[in-house]
């Protein structure tokens, strides 16, 4: 991957990783914005966005992106908000039909297309697989050290947590079977796999610009 150039990186985690902390790090590292899921969620219901409706907005004599990117502080506090109320359940990936996934993945190229970018999750690994300057992560961690954290982060028991884990370890295999026909476990579908057992976020994030450069 070329950073000089126009760039997407992808970020595939397990909860309780760490994953999406080292996405926003290294996003700030290099200068570009972080995307995931609750994001792009916040912008498709702020804009009723469907894959005609975003090609109507980029035909507009104002810029696609520049409305688009209005809705980015809304997204925020929604993503803050969803973020608050057990992020851990990830009811959308439920919830996604077949429209909801091709309009996402709509967004995500026109988000690739205009600007340098972080997405995590989201099937970016599939959906940018031709892209000429992806790079593709998957961040994974000890069973143990997932509970620790998703215990201390969403002030859950021991036994709780431990289900929701699992709850959506599967949810997130199901998804990608269902709309990439492969496994999240599958190596191939990445450049780097990162095991966070005894790293810290800022050193996954200083593995990862070592191995860009």
């Amino acid at each position: 991957m070329n950073k000089n150039e126009k760039f997407v990186i992808t970020i595939n985690r397990e909860l309780g990783s760490g994953g999406r902390t080292v996405g926003e790090k290294l996003a700030a590292r290099l200068g570009v914005q972080f995307y995931d899921k609750a994001l792009i969620k916040a912008l498709e219901e702020k804009f009723h966005l469907t894959v005609e409706e975003i090609e109507n907005l980029k035909g507009r004599n104002h810029s696609w992106w520049a409305e688009f990117a209005r809705g980015f502080l809304l997204a925020e506090r929604a993503k803050s908000m969803y973020d608050n109320k057990v992020p851990a359940l990830e009811a959308p990936d439920v919830l996604t039909t077949e429209e909801m996934f091709e309009t996402e993945q709509h967004i995500l190229r026109n988000i690739a297309e205009a600007e340098s970018c972080i997405i995590a999750g989201r099937l970016g690994f599939s959906v940018f697989r031709n892209h000429p300057n992806h790079l593709s992560i998957l961040i994974q961690a000890p069973m143990e050290q997932r509970i620790e954290r998703v215990m201390r982060k969403q002030n859950m028991s021991r036994e709780n947590a431990e289900k929701v884990i699992k709850k959506v370890d599967k949810m997130r295999e199901s998804y990608v079977n269902t709309y990439a026909k492969t496994s999240r476990y599958d190596t191939r579908n990445y450049d780097l796999v990162i095991s966070m057992a005894g790293h810290t976020e800022d050193e996954a994030v200083d593995l990862i610009m070592q191995y860009i450069k």
